[in-house]
């Protein structure tokens, strides 16, 4: 798979709730495989972001599949963690508002509030039990990636603060941008 099977708003399909994972079979695994491959392959076509994860409603793949970069800090390390029917079983901490972006949300950012410190279960590609607890940025991975997994895009935590959007510039700044502009400019990506 490439970045060109990443779907985007407003493909309505990533607002459906994803069905949990009953039996981790060669399919799946071939799914966790594609997400991967997509997501470096986005990785690649980009200078100034890096892929850090990627929900399987990406790939138009409605399973609860979410695949984490081991280092997102570094660019050249294409090792991920795979979590299957990840669930927050825990929020804590306070509630930050900071930087999004999304695969599927091409060149918007946005400040989204969410808790800095959250407890994760999963399972991995051998079917096996394990929790995470995540603080920071990795916190704030796990509720966007759950979120996808739910129907829900970063975009729809903020949509009502006008001075929550940014777009990625050509030098890998973010510029304000104008929510009134955004919703003229892609008016789609606003419906639910």
């Amino acid at each position: 798979m490439t970045k060109d099977d990443i779907i985007a708003l407003p493909n309505t399909r990533l607002r459906r709730k994803s069905e949990r994972v009953g039996i981790i079979t060669d399919d799946i695994k071939k799914i966790v495989q594609d997400m991967k491959d997509a997501t470096i392959n986005w990785d690649e076509s980009r200078e100034h972001e890096v892929g850090v994860a990627l929900a399987a409603i990406q790939i138009d793949q409605l399973y609860r599949i979410v695949v984490l970069r081991n280092n997102y800090d570094d660019k050249s390390d294409h090792t991920f963690t795979t979590f299957i029917n990840p669930e927050i079983t825990k929020r804590e901490g306070r509630i930050i508002a900071d930087y999004e972006g999304c695969l599927s949300v091409p060149n918007v950012y946005g400040k989204v509030p969410c808790h800095d410190k959250v407890k994760v279960k999963a399972l991995d590609e051998d079917g096996q039990e394990f929790r995470v607890t995540a603080q920071g940025f990795l916190a704030r991975i796990f509720q966007h990636e759950i979120d996808h997994t739910n129907g829900i895009v970063f975009i729809d935590l903020i949509r009502d603060d006008p001075e929550a959007f940014y777009r990625l510039q050509e030098d890998g700044q973010l510029a304000k941008l104008s929510y009134a502009d955004e919703i003229r400019d892609n008016q789609q990506l606003w419906e639910d």
